[in-house]
């Protein structure tokens, strides 16, 4: 099993472009962002100090704290460890691109990783267009930081996101980037290896929301949260996407649902 590494700050678009590269060459995604829960559980069950006090603290104490301490409770520095268990656990029967912020160079062979590096300015203007607390921003910066440093010290291949490309033309500097590791990789052939896969990657989107929705101080439901999932169709090159509620892609990815569909899409 082959793993292509995408690891970046946040706004940087690691889970856009990820996908885009899974989907076209039928590949499994890992998202580290779909873990995050998971992760916590795990640091939590361990005893991890920072852990026990994120959960402890109400969303508006949280994002209070000083930024030192928002780093050690992002458990960035922990997770890389939880993520190499995650793609050991996961089927070997093609290969996969796992991307988060959470990925360092201490666990993605250069060979077959690389970093999204936003500007300053593009990675402003996304993270504005998240209506984040300011302790988000803060926490964001510090892992920006966090981030330029590893990469730095562990002389990895990056790539500048400054605004200037399209989601289309960064995944064709991607692939170029992999271009010596990714041809011939295990991958899906067939229309139902690539549905198969799809719905793998969705129902991982939605396990992560309703693992959200089940901390006692998570605001909102699964009933009015809106999210995108990839279109289930298993067309090569496909890159539709379905905003759903929550709630609704849980029954659609149930094992026996019908495939997800954008409207004129077809399964078969």
């Amino acid at each position: 099993m082959t793993v292509w590494w995408i690891g970046g700050p946040p706004g940087a678009g690691k889970t856009t472009v990820a996908r885009l590269l899974a989907r076209r060459h039928g590949l499994r995604w890992y998202g580290a962002d779909t873990r995050t829960w998971a992760h916590r559980d795990q640091a939590i069950a361990a005893g991890h100090r920072a852990a026990i006090r994120w959960e402890a603290l109400s969303p508006a104490e949280r994002w209070a704290a000083p930024t030192p301490e928002l780093l050690a409770m992002s458990l960035h520095r922990e997770r890389g460890p939880m993520i190499e268990a995650d793609l050991r656990a996961l089927p070997t029967d093609c290969s996969i691109i796992a991307e988060g912020t959470p990925i360092t160079p201490s666990v993605a062979p250069p060979t077959h990783a690389l970093w999204l590096l936003p500007t300053p300015a593009v990675q402003r203007a996304r993270l504005a267009a998240r209506d984040l607390p300011e302790g988000v921003h803060r926490l964001y910066a510090a892992l920006t930081e966090e981030i330029a440093a590893e990469v730095a010290a562990g002389g990895v291949k990056t790539l500048l996101v400054d605004g200037g490309r399209d989601a289309a033309a960064t995944l064709a500097l991607v692939e170029e980037a992999f271009a010596d590791t990714l041809p011939g990789a295990p991958a899906a052939r067939t229309r139902a290896e690539r549905q198969a896969l799809l719905r793998a990657g969705n129902r991982s989107v939605v396990d992560q929301c309703l693992a959200f929705f089940a901390r006692p101080w998570a605001p909102g439901d699964p009933r009015h949260s809106v999210q995108s999932f990839a279109c289930e169709c298993g067309a090569p090159h496909c890159v539709a996407e379905l905003e759903l509620s929550v709630a609704a892609a849980a029954r659609g990815t149930e094992r026996t649902a019908a495939p997800l569909l954008a409207p004129g899409h077809r399964s078969r």
